[in-house]
């Protein structure tokens, strides 16, 4: 049986979900012609991630589950996009550097989540006796 996410873990996800959108709303406004997929991310991994946070609040049961997979996902995904952007630095393209750093703080801020989602995952409600009445 799934168990809720406490309200530390489920208020850690609404800050981490508008981190999230600040930084895709500051990626987008340096640079709108080119930045939209900044913009795109962050305000729609944000707004999943408030969700989950507000849903887990409430006390839905697969909420850490689905939680867990989306910060992963982004977690991925930054992965592969701020090692692209660091490699563009280092081969000199130094416009690069803002959206490098820029993906790598939407990386840390997912990393930095997980530990509290696994927490909440693995955590399992206590056994509740069954009465014979």
């Amino acid at each position: 049986m799934l168990r809720s996410m406490d309200l530390k873990t489920a208020g850690y996800l609404i800050l981490y979900g508008a981190g999230l959108i600040v930084l895709g709303l500051v990626g987008y406004l340096s640079n709108p012609e080119k930045a939209k997929t900044a913009l795109i991310v962050g305000g729609t991994f944000g707004a999943l991630s408030i969700l989950w946070g507000v849903l887990g609040a409430r006390e839905v049961r697969w909420i850490a589950p689905v939680a867990l997979v989306t910060t992963a996902l982004l977690i991925a995904a930054c992965a592969w996009r701020a090692s692209v952007g660091w490699l563009a630095v280092l081969d000199g393209q130094s416009e690069k550097l803002f959206a490098a750093a820029l993906i790598t703080a939407m990386l840390a801020a997912s990393a930095a989540m997980l530990p509290s989602l696994l927490r909440a995952l693995k955590k399992r409600p206590a056994a509740t006796p069954q009465s014979d009445e």
